[in-house]
C-alpha cells in the first residue's frame, strides 16, 4: 500500500513539473502584405466552424477527423456556392464532381486518413438525413477529403468510426482552432517534420471590399521547405531527394479556402488556383504521389434547396475586383502551411516511427539570419 501512493506520489510530481512547462516558443512569421483577421484563421469568416476529433490509442493509433461548416444551419437546405481545384490527383476527394458541375456544396467538409473516407462519407449523410427539415432527403453529396498518415498511424485497421466524424462536426464551433498534431493532422508529415492543422486569414482594407478570406490546411506533403523565402530545408539539410530524405516527397495537401466574399463558383475557382500558389510558396511541388486538393467557398449568399423563383437575383463582385482577393487566398494560405508546422509537435506511432517538430530554436536562427525574424509568441 505504501509502495502504491508513493508511486502515485511521484507520478502527480511529474504531472505538475510536465504541467509547469512552457510550450516552445513559437516564432511570428509575418507572410506577406495584407493584414492578418482577428484570429488568423478561417473562423474570421463570419459564420464559419471548425471540429476535431483526436484519436490517440496506445502505441499505433495517431489519426483524427476535422469537419468544417461554412455555416451552422442546414447545409443541404441552405448550400453555399463552391468550387474545386485539383493540383495533382492522387487522392480521394469525395463529392468532387458533383460540386465542379453544380458549383455548391451541400454537407459539411470532413478531413481525415485516406482509408476512412467511406466511413467519413456515411457519417456526413446520416448527420445529413437526420437533420430536421431532410426527412424527405434521398441523396447527399457528402465532401471527404483525406491524406495519407499511415507511417505515424495503424492506417490498415481503421480506427475511424461513424461516431468519431459526427463528433467532430457536432464539436465544430466559431473562434480559435487548435492548430498542429490535432484531428486529421494527428498523423501528418510535412516537408519531413510533423505537419497537422493549419490555418490563417487575410482581412482586406476597406477601399478594396473589407472581405476577408480564411484558410485551413491538413498538410502531408514534401519538397524543400522555404518559409519567408528563407531556404530553412537547405539550411537544415532536411529535404526531398536529399540523401537524408529520399522518399519522402510524397504525401498529400487539403486546402480549404473560405471567403465571405459575393464570389460564384467560377471566381472561387480562381482563387482555388492561387491558394495552389501559396503552397508552391512553402516549397511545396505537388509530387507524382500527392493528393493536392483545394475547396473553396463563399458565406455570402446560400443556395436554396428548394428555390422560390427560376431566377437567382445575387449581387456578385465583378472580376476587376477579384485580384486583392487573389493575393489573399496566396498569403493565408501560405501562413495556414507554416503555422501547421509550427504547432505541430513530435509524434511517435505506428511501428514506433517518430517525426520530430521543426526545431523552433534553429529556426529563429535561421529567420534572424536572414533578417526575417519577428519575434516569438
Amino acid at each position: 500500500m505504501h509502495k502504491f501512493l508513493l508511486v502515485l506520489f511521484f507520478a502527480a510530481l511529474n504531472f505538475s513539473s510536465y504541467c509547469q512547462q512552457k510550450n516552445p516558443a513559437i516564432p511570428i512569421i509575418k507572410v506577406g502584405v495584407i493584414p492578418q483577421g482577428r484570429l488568423n484563421a478561417i473562423t474570421d469568416v463570419m459564420g464559419v466552424k471548425v471540429g476535431h476529433t483526436t484519436i490517440i490509442e496506445g502505441n499505433d493509433v495517431r489519426t483524427g477527423v476535422t469537419a468544417v461548416l461554412p455555416h451552422s444551419g442546414n447545409l443541404f437546405q441552405q448550400k453555399v456556392p463552391a468550387a474545386i481545384f485539383v493540383g495533382n490527383g492522387f487522392g480521394k476527394l469525395a463529392g468532387s464532381t458533383q460540386v465542379a458541375e453544380l458549383g455548391a456544396i451541400e454537407s459539411p467538409i470532413v478531413l481525415t486518413n485516406t482509408l476512412s473516407v467511406v466511413t467519413a462519407m456515411n457519417a456526413v449523410i446520416d448527420y445529413t438525413l437526420n437533420q430536421k427539415g431532410n426527412e424527405e432527403v434521398q441523396s447527399v453529396n457528402a465532401i471527404v477529403g483525406e491524406t495519407n498518415d499511415g507511417w505515424l498511424n495503424d492506417i490498415r485497421n481503421n480506427h475511424i468510426t461513424k461516431e468519431k466524424v459526427i463528433q467532430a462536426i457536432q464539436s465544430a464551433d466559431t473562434g480559435v482552432i487548435t492548430q498542429g498534431s490535432v484531428g486529421a493532422g494527428t498523423g501528418t508529415v510535412c516537408f519531413g517534420f510533423k505537419g497537422g492543422i493549419g490555418t490563417a486569414s487575410r482581412k482586406l482594407p476597406k477601399n478594396l471590399g473589407g472581405y476577408t478570406v480564411g484558410v485551413l490546411v491538413q498538410t502531408n506533403f514534401g519538397g524543400v521547405l522555404q518559409i519567408n523565402g528563407v531556404p530553412i530545408g537547405e539550411e537544415l539539410k532536411q529535404f526531398s531527394f536529399s540523401d537524408k530524405l529520399l522518399n519522402n516527397v510524397d504525401g498529400s495537401c487539403m486546402i480549404i479556402v473560405a471567403t465571405d466574399a459575393p464570389l460564384d463558383s467560377r471566381n472561387l475557382e480562381r482563387l482555388t488556383k492561387r491558394a495552389f500558389m501559396g503552397m508552391a510558396k512553402t516549397g511545396g511541388i505537388a509530387s507524382n504521389g500527392s493528393g493536392d486538393y483545394v475547396i473553396a467557398f463563399s458565406t455570402a449568399y446560400t443556395i436554396p434547396n428548394k428555390p422560390d423563383s427560376a431566377v437567382f437575383n445575387i449581387p456578385m463582385l465583378q472580376n476587376d475586383f477579384t485580384s486583392p482577393l487573389f493575393m489573399a487566398t496566396i498569403e493565408a494560405t501560405e501562413q495556414a502551411i507554416i503555422n501547421s508546422l509550427l504547432y505541430a509537435t513530435d509524434v511517435t506511432g505506428y511501428k514506433n516511427h517518430t517525426i520530430k517538430a521543426l526545431p523552433k530554436d534553429k529556426l529563429i536562427q535561421l529567420l534572424k539570419k536572414y533578417n526575417r525574424y519577428a519575434g516569438e509568441k
